[in-house]
């Protein structure tokens, strides 16, 4: 019954409006040639009321189940790595540290040891070479032990146990205790030249370049910890990594940089 009424209220309203539109346009040249009709309290009857919306059916599916199109779409894009291309840093040189324990006597082993060479003028060390595998070690006073160009962690383990074989041969007690890498060495070529000047321009806050110094850029990486020479050619030498996957990782991180730095 509110619905009626207020139906009624609505239409009366038209009624009046139409009405002055009629008086408006006569005013003009006389009646439309479409006369405005205005609704009527029967058209009130024909009216239907208002229900509640049909309820349409939902399509029966398992959402557990991806359709034909999960199939279908493309697989999601990964970024091309330098191992891809071919690219990966060898390792040059590692540099180990061993403490044999006993206090040396720099002058007895550079007499009679073999392929040794001791300058206390030049450096407070005894210099002692191998050929297998080709290494170099660095003997000090304190019993502490420095041993360099071994290709792999093998390799330095097995030359710093060599030297320290033959200390004990020479007649010092010496024991191999306390082995660590302190640094590994590894190179690379990107096989594209490098614009070192947009480098240095756009990561100055890591880079140094100084082209009348030294040729080559200096990238100090901050994760993982290690210290890159970059050249025009597209050399690049890392240093100050503790294992090769700080070497591999600080790699990846770089290439993409580069590439976008290409001549």
């Amino acid at each position: 019954k509110q619905w009626n009424q207020r139906r009624v209220r609505e239409i009366q309203t038209f009624q009046h409006y139409f009405k002055r539109i009629n008086l408006r346009m006569s005013d003009y040249g006389g009646p439309p040639s479409v006369p405005l009709s205005t609704p009527s309290l029967s058209d009130l009857q024909s009216v239907p009321t208002p229900g509640p919306p049909p309820s349409v059916p939902m399509p029966l599916t398992d959402m557990s189940v991806p359709g034909p199109s999960y199939y279908n779409s493309p697989a999601p894009f990964t970024p091309s790595t330098p191992m891809d291309h071919g690219i990966e840093p060898a390792i040059q040189n590692i540099v180990s540290t061993v403490n044999l324990a006993c206090r040396l006597d720099l002058k007895e082993i550079a007499l009679h040891a073999r392929n040794a060479e001791y300058n206390p003028k030049r450096f407070a060390a005894v210099i002692m070479r191998i050929r297998e595998p080709r290494t170099t070690a660095l003997l000090f006073n304190s019993g502490k032990m420095v041993c360099t160009g071994a290709k792999s962690e093998e390799e330095s383990r097995l030359a710093s146990r060599k030297y320290a074989r033959i200390i004990q041969k020479l007649g010092f007690p010496a024991k191999f205790t306390e082995f660590k890498i302190q640094n590994m060495v590894g190179s690379c070529d990107v096989k594209f030249p490098i614009r070192l000047e947009g480098l240095f321009a756009g990561h100055g806050q890591f880079c140094h370049y100084e082209p009348e110094i030294f040729p080559g850029l200096i990238y100090r990486m901050v994760k993982p910890k290690v210290v890159l020479l970059i050249f025009v050619s597209g050399k690049v030498v890392i240093t100050g990594a503790k294992d090769r996957g700080d070497i591999k990782e600080a790699f990846c991180s770089i290439y993409p940089i580069l590439k976008n730095f290409r001549k």
